[in-house]
Formats: structure tokens, C-alpha cells, sequence
């Protein structure tokens, strides 16, 4: 899957370059909205792996389990409409795909309806 995002972000370089279109950019921030999501996200995985450390544990990882799902549930299901949160989008999910963490159904068919135009 990784080679076929970095083959899809050569062509729509050379695509780019052959129309007189600048690339996008790699160093433009996401929106603010897919920027909250995330860090909201980052602070719940953080929050998860404290819980599992605690001697407790129980309940409370648990409820940080559902709390770290539900916030990459809101990343997976954002409607990525610039080229920029598209790109952040992909980028963090792919990091997480690689940690071996985006793995149930309900986060592919939120990644799925999120590409679908609502009207």
C-alpha cells in the first residue's frame, strides 16, 4: 500500500508539472478541524497506553480503549475536501495502518463514506 501512495504521489507531481500546475505543496498544514481531530486522537492513544501501564487497569483501559477507537473513528470518517487534509489524512492513517492499529470494519467503511459526495 505504501508504494502505491508514493507512486501516486510521483504522477500527480509529473501530472502537475506536465499541466504548469504547481504540486502540492508537503509543508502545508491540514485544517484546523482535521488538526483537532488528530491531536484529540494522539492524546487518547497516549491516555490508552498510560492506562495499560497502570497496575489497575480494568475498567479504565477499557474506557480509553473506546475513547482512543472513537476518536480514529473521527478521523476515518472526516471529509478530507482539500488537497492538504486529504494529504494529512492519508499520511496519519498510514502511520497508524503501519503500527497495525486501523484494523476494524467500522474505520474502512468510515474511510470509505468519508470519500463519498454527500448531496
Amino acid at each position: 500500500m505504501l508504494f502505491h501512495s508514493g507512486s501516486a504521489v510521483v504522477a500527480s507531481t509529473v501530472a502537475a508539472t506536465a499541466l504548469g500546475v504547481e504540486p502540492p505543496a508537503r509543508n502545508k498544514q491540514p485544517s484546523n478541524n482535521l488538526r483537532v481531530l488528530i491531536e484529540a486522537h494522539k492524546a487518547a492513544y497516549a491516555a490508552f497506553g498510560k492506562a495499560l501501564r497502570n497496575i489497575d487497569g480494568g475498567s479504565s483501559a477499557d474506557r480509553a480503549s473506546r475513547e482512543e477507537e472513537r476518536a480514529l473513528l473521527a478521523i476515518c470518517g472526516f471529509a478530507a475536501v482539500t488537497e492538504r487534509d486529504r494529504l494529512a489524512k492519508a499520511r496519519y492513517l498510514l502511520e497508524i495502518e503501519a503500527r497495525g492499529e486501523l484494523d476494524l470494519a467500522e474505520q474502512m467503511q468510515a474511510v470509505l463514506r468519508s470519500t463519498m459526495w454527500k448531496g
